[in-house]
């Protein structure tokens, strides 16, 4: 399990492929591997992976299979890349952010970024049906760290967008002020979010069974959409 605090960006120093997965050597702020073994867990940019080998006091390689590459952005890092990190929580640990596993949902593109003073505005498009569990003032985590939704809105095909404001000590800490717009990123949604929304939506459903067709024909004359 991962707080979403993001605790350092570490720089990708280099790349090996092999048959069916490939592996990355990181290279990370001083004292980050303090005490850090083989078989730990690393979250990078939202990314749970293992610890394969040490490599000295700063840097230490990961295997990453070809269907986690296909699946998210770490299969476009570069030798220079730079990623947010975080090692896994220690029992007891203070969850500053939200709960985390480290286990990506879907990737989502930076739509628009506004600057006033001292923020940094990121407003990121969601695709469908994703955007059914993210809410005003809720938990999201975009590339490993937990962020607040500050506001979001829905379209009719079940996509839609959110913003989070970034105060300068989170820019100092991450590499969303590497972001450019349009560039891809991680979201892993709030799994209570996720539960309840499933579990009202699939009580609706069965309370109204048979009557689902029609209902949905009468949204439909109406430009209603049962989803939302």
């Amino acid at each position: 399990m991962f707080t979403g605090i993001v605790q350092g960006i570490a720089q990708v120093a280099e790349i090996t492929d092999k048959e069916g997965l490939r592996s990355f050597t990181l290279e990370f702020p001083p004292g980050f591997c303090q005490d850090l073994e083989i078989g730990a867990s690393v979250a990078c940019d939202g990314v749970c992976l293992t610890v394969t080998a040490l490599k000295g006091d700063t840097r230490a390689d990961f295997d990453v299979m070809q269907q986690s590459l296909n699946l998210t952005t770490l299969g476009q890092l570069r030798p220079g890349s730079r990623i947010n990190v975080e090692r896994a929580a220690k029992d007891g640990a203070e969850i500053g952010g939200h709960p985390l596993s480290g286990h990506v949902d879907f990737m989502a593109t930076v739509e628009g970024i506004r600057r006033p003073a001292n923020n940094h505005v990121i407003r990121i498009a969601v695709p469908a049906p994703w955007m059914r569990y993210i809410f005003p003032k809720g938990y999201i985590a975009v590339n490993g760290a937990s962020l607040t939704v500050a506001e979001a809105g829905r379209n009719a095909d079940g996509s839609g967008w959110f913003e989070v404001w970034l105060i300068p000590e989170t820019l100092r800490m991450t590499t969303f002020g590497d972001k450019d717009e349009g560039a891809p990123v991680h979201i892993e949604i709030e799994r209570q979010t996720q539960v309840m929304v499933d579990t009202v939506r699939d009580a609706v459903a069965e309370r109204l069974g048979t009557l689902m067709p029609a209902l949905r024909q009468f949204a439909k004359e109406r430009g209603l959409d049962l989803g939302e």
